[in-house]
């Protein structure tokens, strides 16, 4: 188990109540191996955002295990499972969910704040100059272009420096050219401090960049193969 960042055993998760319940997640078992690039991929509605959710605890499966970092979620209280992906999960989403009233300095600093961690505005500093935003530390959201918006997203879910980087269609809302910077840079984030990613996308070119495609159709594994890297 050492040597897995994430392990999903037959996981089943349907939302909903009464007659609007809908099965989701429908027999689940996968194992990423620590510091992979994975890239989940599937028709629209197939389940990969929630199956990216239960695996970074926002959601929790009906039955079944989801074993991250080598803790089983299940053990956790709500409480316990924020701490816990507080510190080992970083969440990049596709809308980028920042706080409107914060700086970019003050988003970022947020988690650790929250944590009671030292000195958090200085490391959200050295975050923010990493993802190439030293000069932008006290604009406010609205003042950013989606790009930038999006770079301090990801500052901010790797601030605590945590060993699984999850991403959520984060290029959905940017141009070619400004999403394929992102994904540089969430690649080299993964490479140099050897977090392991997983990734949903629609775009099949992208999922191509990861180590191994996992397809979903009808919230079940459809594939499981190793990408072909030129």
């Amino acid at each position: 188990m050492q040597d897995k960042a994430i392990a999903l055993h037959d996981v089943d998760l349907s939302l909903g109540r009464g007659a609007a319940r809908v099965h989701i997640l429908k027999g689940i078992s996968l194992d990423i191996p620590k510091g992979e690039a994975v890239g989940l991929v599937g028709p629209s509605g197939s389940g990969k955002s929630t199956l990216l959710m239960t695996m970074a605890g926002l959601e929790r499966p009906d039955s079944g295990k989801v074993i991250v970092d080598g803790t089983d979620l299940s053990g956790l209280d709500e409480d316990a499972l924020a701490r816990f992906r507080g510190r080992r999960i970083g969440i990049v989403f596709q809308s980028f969910h920042l706080v409107p009233t914060m700086t970019a300095l003050e988003n970022v600093a947020l988690p650790l704040e929250l944590a009671g961690e030292d000195e958090a505005f200085e490391r959200a500093e050295a975050e923010l100059q990493a993802v190439g935003l030293g000069s932008r530390l006290h604009h406010y959201p609205a003042q950013l272009s989606g790009g930038e918006q999006q770079r301090v997203a990801i500052a901010r879910a790797i601030v605590p420096n945590p060993a699984i980087l999850v991403a959520d269609e984060p290029t959905g809302n940017l141009d070619e050219n400004t999403g394929g910077s992102i994904i540089d840079l969430l690649f080299a984030l993964k490479r140099d401090r050897g977090a392991t990613l997983v990734l949903v996308t629609h775009d099949l070119n992208l999922a191509r960049l990861c180590d191994r495609m996992v397809r979903l159709r009808s919230g079940q594994l459809e594939a499981d193969a190793a990408s072909i890297v030129a």
